[in-house]
């Protein structure tokens, strides 16, 4: 007999079969397949990211920063320090920017609160800085003093670097350009200003318009804030940070910024900068005379570099360029009796006054009276007349813990940057006063002056990981 062996297949179903399977059962029809919600903020009807409105918004704040000056808000007659005007205009554009840059990176997870924590978990002096904010805050509320001064001044810095630490790279680059050209653009202005004796925007402290002064201030609004966001940049191309252009690019670029600063007027920037670039100088002139090495290419490009400055600088010294800015060391125009004035200022309160704050209608009238009418040439000096002792120690400490997470993600540059601002705060109203040269300090340093990310696996770990890979 021959066997068949059983058919390939779904047996049938008859009685006593052990091989038959259930029948077949019709389940219902599945509902269409729907697009699940866009993750990470991405709009279903325009297809824009948030990240791509996050960058956005703090390329405005970038370009804003650096060409919107109160001289040129109070020249579109906006009130921005002169007195009248709606609550709104009392903020400049760059914090509205910020403010809604920052918004937008807390929701674009759905998780603000897991956002915070994030930002806050890396940089737990930040929580710090923002109590000494805080406390300060409550102090200006309590004295029915404006408020807007200290929002623009001390709380625009630390948003700037919360929402600038969470881009990439890449975005930062758009970012990065803006900087570059911006500047670019403040320093060629500021010579055309020098050169011509026009000036695009009037110079006003307030509402007092200044005249009759020679120094540039192009669209930064002041010769001092010009002059030390300019050698800040000059430091920052000089000491060759990462996103910088090369060096057939910044050597010409380097010269061009140091002779803006002759146009600007800042002698203490000058100062600075022609210190740094001596003593860093130095230590490579130290280096090769113990031995160190160097490329023949380069020390001849040095060479011939350092030949063509002496000529150049000659010619202009011949031509008279820099007799305005020689003029201004050798008769300051009493630059120097109102910084002593400045220090004078403190021994006519008492103590009471100088812990908690004197009266700002007696501050005035002492400025007026020792001749301090374009304001207290120092920031502590001037923090104290405002805010008391008290009030000045504890956000010094608050500035240091912001400068401290500063420090730890940039580049050993930042350290001449520090100086540099160092200096400004000490010989000039700086920070002390309603501006945003510390919000555009940051931006420097978080653009320019970021520190990459290195590959940290221990040679231990590798060697395992190549040991025990799988052989394919």
């Amino acid at each position: 007999m021959r066997y068949y062996p059983p058919a390939m297949g779904r047996a049938r179903a008859f009685p006593g079969n052990p091989r038959a399977l259930p029948p077949r059962v019709k389940y219902p029809a599945l509902k269409p397949y729907r697009r699940a919600p866009p993750i990470h903020g991405t709009s279903v009807r325009t297809g824009l990211s948030i990240n791509t409105l996050i960058v956005g918004l703090m390329l405005l704040a970038v370009i804003s920063t650096l060409t919107l000056s109160a001289g040129m808000l109070a020249h579109w007659k906006i009130h921005y320090l002169t007195n009248g005007g709606g609550f709104y205009e009392k903020l400049h554009p760059t914090t509205y920017f910020t403010v809604l840059a920052f918004f937008l990176l807390l929701i674009r997870h759905g998780n603000p609160i897991g956002e915070l924590d994030r930002m806050f978990s890396r940089s737990k002096l930040l929580i710090a800085y923002l109590l000494c904010w805080a406390f300060l805050f409550v102090q200006v509320v309590v004295l029915k003093r404006p408020f807007t001064v200290i929002i623009d001044t001390f709380l625009l810095p630390v948003l700037l670097c919360l929402v600038m630490w969470q881009l990439t790279p890449q975005q930062k680059k758009p970012l990065v350009w803006a900087f570059h050209l911006m500047i670019l653009l403040n320093i060629v202005i500021g010579y055309y200003e020098y050169f011509s004796g026009h000036r695009l925007i009037p110079l006003t402290l307030g509402d007092i318009v200044v005249v009759g002064e020679w120094r540039s201030s192009a669209l930064l609004g002041h010769p001092l804030t010009a002059s030390g966001l300019i050698a800040g940049y000059i430091l920052a191309l000089v000491l060759r940070p990462s996103l910088c252009p090369p060096l057939v690019v910044r050597v010409p670029l380097i010269g061009f910024s140091l002779g803006s600063l002759m146009a600007f007027g800042g002698r203490t920037a000058l100062v600075t900068v022609l210190a740094v670039i001596g003593l860093l100088a130095a230590r490579e002139l130290l280096r090769m005379l113990r031995g160190g090495q160097a490329p023949l290419l380069a020390v001849i490009g040095a060479m011939c570099l350092l030949a063509a400055a002496g000529a150049v600088i000659f010619a202009a010294l011949d031509a008279g360029i820099f007799d305005k800015m020689l003029l201004r060391f050798s008769s300051d125009k009493g630059s120097a009796l109102a910084r002593f004035a400045t220090f004078d200022l403190l021994s006519h309160f008492d103590w009471h006054e100088l812990l908690l704050g004197p009266n700002v209608a007696r501050v005035n009238a002492l400025q007026m009276q020792l001749g301090l009418n374009y304001g207290i040439e120092n920031f502590w000096i001037s923090s104290i007349a405002q805010f008391g002792i008290i009030h000045t120690t504890v956000l010094t400490l608050g500035l240091l813990g912001l400068f401290t997470e500063i420090i730890k993600r940039s580049v050993p540059a930042i350290w001449a940057i520090i100086l540099l601002i160092l200096m400004i705060a000490a010989s000039s109203v700086s920070f002390s006063s309603k501006n945003i040269q510390l919000a555009q300090f940051i931006i420097l340093i978080t653009l320019l002056l970021p520190r990459e990310r290195a590959f940290t696996t221990k040679p231990t770990q590798l060697r395992s990981a190549i040991k025990f890979a799988p052989v394919t």
